[in-house]
């Protein structure tokens, strides 16, 4: 009885939403402004809101149903997004809408985090690895260092399990997860194009290759901060570990580190080689029409072009996967405790945060020149706020045009103007660092907790780990204001 007034109660609701989204829609269209940024109502984020509300909420108080509805839930908050705008813009306008977030957009990242997760999945690191805090800061250190040369989501998936592995013995253990998000999820993609998606749009845009690597002393004092951080809290839970009894597993013949599936570093060598090869071509015959100015590719639907060199990235990144799964010996995926369950899950939720983040994006494209943004610490403070929320890439664009609209007499020259050094490296920092302060705020950082997960380590909600983003980053990147943009 109780479901079947829950259900009559749930379905007034929707409907309500629907009318009320599709009444401000309609009133929006009829005045008819040029850009679509400008003619969507601010509230037009609330089904973005209600995504990101259902990650938070759903998973803590009915959990098992929100593992076997996740994508429903997806699916529901972009309908509730997607039939009030079809409405008010007409099936065309929603259509045209719908397919550049998910054929330009979603696609090519779910491509890229589906070739990296199945591959770095095929390396699997042997022998004897306690979970000291030594040994912790010395895996986060390799993993934040590799980050910049292959990637933020290549790093995570190389260290995570290894990670994991070695402190398997452990009961607290959440702490160090949540550090690698911090560092090697985010902080470390900070010196090149390679590193994050947001630095690699700036790269497209005129941006030299090196140029992040100013980056480096900032990038130094939050990562010495963090492990120094790291180590003091390791160590006071590795000693009420040892107290409480429990041990690192040794077996009587210590076996000595080794790397098996090495033959997979080919793989992510050529997923690396297919995102910096697409940048490349991009700009130049049979890929782009320097008399249009438009990137040539397969046409789908009215303006929606699917570009050429974005294909053949998918492709190549394709190819790796699958040369993964089938040059990798099926045991050593098993040891390696891989499932396709991360993956699935990361594929289904983002589905839903891409289609009902398109109000959101495109008022920010519209308006982001109204915020009155002139100082280095303000684009920091807003690029990274909005990073930590909506995707980081397309943020990044809208406040490097932003900065470029100042009229900066003298700087770095790039395809959307002359900006200052210091606001091209605001912004850089604010959209990689910041995308730490939330598990969507970059691509590999809720595939991570769902490894850790999979893999029996509580992590804390979505909320609860906006509290250790909130306690630990937020004081640093004010520490990262104070000395870098003031």
């Amino acid at each position: 009885m109780k479901k079947k007034k829950e259900k009559r109660l749930t379905i007034p609701a929707a409907a309500l939403a629907f009318v009320l989204l599709a009444c401000d829609f309609a009133s929006a269209a009829e005045e008819a402004p040029v850009e679509l940024g400008s003619e969507l109502p601010l509230w037009s984020v609330l089904p973005f809101v209600g995504m990101l509300l259902s990650i938070a909420i759903f998973p803590l108080i009915k959990p098992h149903w929100w593992e076997r509805n996740l994508l429903k839930v997806a699916i529901f908050w972009s309908l509730v997004f997607f039939i009030p705008f079809a409405f008010a813009f007409g099936p065309s306008e929603a259509l045209s809408e719908l397919l550049e977030i998910v054929l330009l957009d979603y696609l090519p990242f779910i491509v890229l985090l589906w070739g990296l997760f199945a591959v770095a999945g095929g390396i699997l690191l042997k022998g004897e690895l306690s979970g000291t805090p030594k040994v912790n800061l010395v895996l986060l250190l390799i993993g934040t260092l590799l980050a910049s040369w292959v990637g933020t989501t290549g790093a995570s998936m190389l260290l995570i399990r290894p990670v994991i592995r070695a402190n398997r013995w452990r009961e607290k253990k959440a702490h160090v997860v949540i550090f690698f998000i911090f560092l090697v999820s985010n902080i470390g993609g900070c010196l090149t194009p390679v590193g994050d998606p947001p630095l690699f749009l700036g790269f497209l845009r005129g941006v030299p290759f090196f140029w992040t690597m100013r980056l480096a002393p900032m990038m130094l004092v939050n990562v010495v901060i963090l492990l120094a951080l790291l180590f003091f809290m390791d160590s006071r839970l590795y000693k009420k570990e040892l107290a409480a009894g429990r041990r690192p597993e040794q077996s009587a013949s210590k076996e000595p580190l080794r790397v098996e599936g090495l033959h997979n570093l080919i793989f992510i060598a050529l997923i690396v080689f297919s995102v910096i090869l697409s940048g490349m071509v991009a700009k130049s015959a049979p890929f782009y029409d320097a008399a249009t100015g438009q990137q040539l590719g397969i046409p789908v639907y009215g303006h929606i072009v699917v570009p050429f060199n974005s294909i053949l990235q998918m492709a190549l990144i394709v190819i790796a996967g699958v040369l993964s799964v089938v040059t990798t010996k099926k045991a050593l995926r098993e040891a390696n405790l891989f499932t396709w369950g991360p993956i699935k899950e990361v594929a289904s939720l983002f589905i839903g945060i891409f289609i009902t983040m398109i109000p959101a994006l495109a008022i920010l494209n519209a308006r982001g020149a109204e915020l009155g943004l002139t100082k280095a610490w303000q684009f920091f403070w807003a690029t990274g706020a909005l990073s930590s929320f909506l995707d980081n890439a397309p943020t990044y664009l809208v406040f490097m045009t932003t900065a470029g609209s100042l009229g900066a007499a003298e700087g770095l020259s790039t395809a959307v103007g002359t900006i200052a050094p210091t606001l091209l490296l605001a912004i850089s920092a604010g959209a990689v660092f910041m995308g730490a302060n939330t598990y969507i705020g970059n691509a590999p950082n809720f595939m991570v907790r769902s490894i850790a997960e999979e893999n029996s380590i509580k992590m804390p909600s979505f909320f609860g780990y906006m509290k250790w983003s909130v306690g630990i980053l937020v004081p640093l990147f004010i520490i990262d204001m104070l000395i870098f943009f003031i």
